[in-house]
């Protein structure tokens, strides 16, 4: 009921107890007839509705949150607001300066999961794809194509199972003089196709400059593979 029902209400009522009811009269009999008046629906058309009433609480509520707020920071409601943006220029500034949230890897699948290829197709098929900016695809195929080469030469025993990981590191052994960069490639490999890691053309450029090093490469051949390809 809004303040000046109330007040109508209240008056209406003095008159019908003035009319009806003797001056002298005890409270509970006074409050039984107030209630009873008061109650009658004339008195509240205008009151809010359910819905309303609630969104009324909520903002007493969120004010004396924000006005509590206010007090306990220097400054008061410009202090707060000082402190939010500072906050928020913040989280801006480390978004820059991180780039995209980087996902651990969950899990290190197998480096080839498709019908087989040679090196030369997934090199050429990475070579595509970063013609067209498809980095996440071409970082695959390159390091795809790297691996194979190798089984190709003989210097890693074939392993379609093997991962990028594991691959890293038997070549490592037989090209010791590649083996940080093998293994640098391996996580970048890992990143993009199971860590959720954008591809960069940086990072296709420095696989396929050790792609065409690594055709070049002469390896340890004590620690070279002796069973053949099969």
């Amino acid at each position: 009921m809004t303040t000046g029902g109330k007040i109508a209400a209240l008056a209406h009522l003095t008159a019908r107890l003035d009319d009806d009811i003797p001056v002298r009269i005890s409270r509970v009999p006074a409050r039984e007839a107030a209630e009873r008046e008061l109650s009658d629906p004339r008195y509240h058309q205008h009151d809010p509705n359910l819905l309303q009433r609630a969104l009324n609480w909520l903002s007493e509520r969120l004010g004396e949150l924000f006005s509590t707020a206010a007090g306990a920071t220097p400054g008061g409601w410009v202090g707060l607001i000082a402190i939010a943006v500072f906050v928020l220029l913040l989280v801006i500034a480390l978004r820059l300066r991180l780039g995209a949230v980087r996902r651990t890897p969950t899990t290190t699948g197998a480096l080839f999961s498709d019908t087989p290829r040679t090196a030369a197709e997934h090199r050429a098929t990475a070579d595509r794809h970063a013609a067209d900016g498809r980095w996440n695809e071409a970082i695959q195929d390159r390091m795809r194509a790297i691996v194979l080469a190798l089984e190709e030469r003989a210097l890693l025993t074939p392993g379609p199972g093997r991962t990028a990981d594991e691959a890293a590191t038997e070549a490592g052994l037989v090209l010791p003089a590649h083996a940080g960069q093998l293994h640098t490639a391996a996580r970048t490999f890992d990143d993009v196709a199971y860590g959720g890691r954008p591809g960069t053309e940086r990072a296709y450029t420095l696989l396929a400059e050790l792609d065409s090093e690594l055709q070049r490469a002469k390896p340890h051949l004590a620690a070279a593979p002796t069973r053949s390809r099969g």
